[in-house]
């Protein structure tokens, strides 16, 4: 095992409950290789998710994929970080992308085009990705966190159709007076 690869190791073991010791192996695997795309990939996630500071993270996630356009590890966190970020063209394009990159988790993409859909407003098309992800889904574990997607969705459709009625209600009695 390349000392990289150790260091590299002490800082997945870490995250996200320590992260000094975090970054202080991440620091140490990228002294031995600033090409590793593991270490960029968290970097770019401590970035997203512990300081919110989505362009840095974003910059971490492109140098890795720069790297190496094959790095499987980057594209659900780099999703994640242009959703937040708000970049939804960007992040549109790169679900096409990825989901022609061989050996990557179809079903966690499709699961990230399916979010995309969702902050978008757009219900109904999610939910026609979260049939893709479930067709997809291979590991029984991941199924769980399709299904809590899908009900979210859901909800927030139900959301939307009791506002209608209410809408319409008041709408109906104030026709009636």
């Amino acid at each position: 095992m390349k000392t990289t690869d150790k260091y590299l190791f002490q800082a997945l073991d870490n995250y996200p409950f320590w992260l000094e010791g975090t970054i202080e192996s991440l620091d140490y695997a990228f002294s031995y290789d600033d090409k590793n795309t593991m270490v960029l990939c968290l970097y770019g996630r401590i970035q997203a998710e512990q300081l919110m500071n989505y362009e840095e993270a974003k910059s971490y996630f492109q140098q890795a994929l720069a790297i190496n356009i094959h790095a499987l590890e980057v594209y659900p966190y780099y999703l994640k970080t242009l959703i937040l970020n708000e970049d939804y063209e960007e992040a549109q394009k790169l679900i096409d992308f990825a989901l022609t990159v061989k050996g990557i988790n179809k079903s966690e993409i499709y699961i990230k085009k399916a979010i995309l859909l969702e902050v978008q407003h757009k219900f109904r098309e999610a939910l026609k990705e979260i049939k893709q992800a479930k067709l997809y889904s291979i590991q029984h574990d991941y199924d769980s966190g399709i299904s809590e997607v899908e009900k979210r969705i859901k909800g927030k459709m139900d959301l939307l159709k009791k506002e209608k009625e209410t809408k319409s209600k008041k709408g109906s009695k104030k026709k009636s007076k």
